[in-house]
């Protein structure tokens, strides 16, 4: 009898140390790599995503994030809570779906997001904006969703949709959209396709706009000349606005923008058509703005972020790219308005690297996009 009464107490003791290990949450995984000034911890925060393409942090430090597919998941404590419901129709077709996302800057407040998505009717598809106030209590969904802006012209292809969302610092907000792979809609004033766009987060236009009035080009439109720009930054002092956009073999490009200005595309180009002909009349052209930093050959560039956080010093207002193609993350050192260096990190440990984003928790967040996509997170290794 004592004998059982021992494996009793033992097997209830194994019982209530394992039930206290299974209430833990999961222990994220975590990699460590060496770079010029650190040594980085990368965690696995979430994975199980399918083509994940935006990432937000919530007041509360919940995320949310999109997948191309058409989800929108809650992610809290590094797990997926569910998705949210009474989004708009989204059409995903190639590089088309829901797109990217952000949180009003007054979210606290009014509790609102705004997303990019690919949006059909019969005469084909565009990239759209839509807002919404998110109810997490007692039902995951978007309330009040409405489309605040529709591109005016659809077309049939399933290519370069964009786009990125940034606000700027007096509350409008700029957004990407790609030539929908019909370059010479890049130099169109009155396309919206190959721009950047600003508007009110309302969907109205801000009167300062270059063509406010819609006589001189479409109302939304800032600059022009843009092949398929996927990254949007504010810098953290000037509120200057800086993309990162795909070019084709070769000529991917970081700028900064500026508006009525006209970045080139297809008359300029660092890079070549897929064929291995020339592209428009060559680098340069009156008229016509230059890069600030460009790659050749290209890296596929994705996702732009500004450092602005406390734990990484020695990165104080440099920028960082993901890159789909080289499936790596690329450090831009950035002085004095200029980009006078570039360190690779990552390079093919992940995948995909397809959005990056800075937060107010100081680290690194990427998303891969990738089948199994995941949230990694950046930070020093300890």
């Amino acid at each position: 009898m004592p004998r059982l009464i021992g494996s009793f107490y033992n097997f209830a003791v194994l019982s209530f140390f394992l039930a206290i290990i299974l209430a833990l949450p999961a222990l994220a995984q975590e990699d460590r790599f060496a770079t010029k000034d650190y040594q980085l911890s990368v965690k696995t925060i979430v994975s199980g995503l399918e083509h994940p393409w935006g990432l937000a942090k919530l007041p509360n430090g919940d995320f949310l994030v999109t997948e191309r597919g058409g989800l929108l998941w809650l992610i809290r404590d590094g797990k997926k809570i569910g998705t949210v419901k009474g989004l708009p129709q989204i059409v995903a077709a190639g590089q088309g779906g829901l797109l990217d996302v952000v949180i009003d800057p007054e979210f606290e407040k009014n509790k609102t997001i705004y997303f990019s998505f690919t949006q059909g009717d019969e005469t084909g598809l565009g990239t759209a904006i839509a807002a919404g106030e998110l109810s997490i209590e007692p039902e995951l969904q978007l309330l009040n969703s409405r489309v605040i802006f529709s591109m005016a012209k659809k077309s049939g292809g399933v290519r370069h949709f964009g786009s990125r969302l940034a606000f700027a610092n007096d509350g409008s907000l700029f957004f990407t959209i790609g030539d929908r792979g019909e370059k010479d809609r890049a130099q169109d004033v009155f396309d919206h396709a190959g721009s950047v766009l600003r508007i009110m987060k309302n969907g109205k236009i801000p009167s300062n706009n270059p063509a406010a009035d819609g006589k001189r080009g479409l109302a939304e439109i800032w600059s022009k000349g843009h092949r398929n720009a996927q990254g949007a930054a504010i810098h953290p002092t000037t509120g200057e606005l800086w993309i990162v956009e795909h070019g084709a073999q070769g000529g991917d490009e970081i700028n900064l923008i500026a508006p009525k200005k006209n970045y080139g595309w297809p008359i300029i180009s660092y890079g070549k058509h897929y064929s291995g002909l020339k592209i428009g009349e060559g680098t340069k052209k009156k008229g016509y703005e230059q890069p600030k930093y460009y790659w050749d050959p290209s890296i596929a560039p994705s996702g732009l972020a500004f450092y602005w956080g406390e734990l990484f010093p020695k990165w104080k207002g440099d920028l960082f790219v993901g890159a789909l193609k080289d499936r790596k993350l690329v450090r831009l050192d950035f002085e004095n308005g200029e980009i006078i260096g570039e360190e690779i990190l990552l390079e093919q440990a992940y995948g995909r690297i397809r959005d990056v984003r800075v937060f107010d928790d100081g680290a690194i967040w990427l998303l891969t996009d990738e089948e199994n996509g995941k949230i990694l997170k950046i930070t020093p290794a300890k």
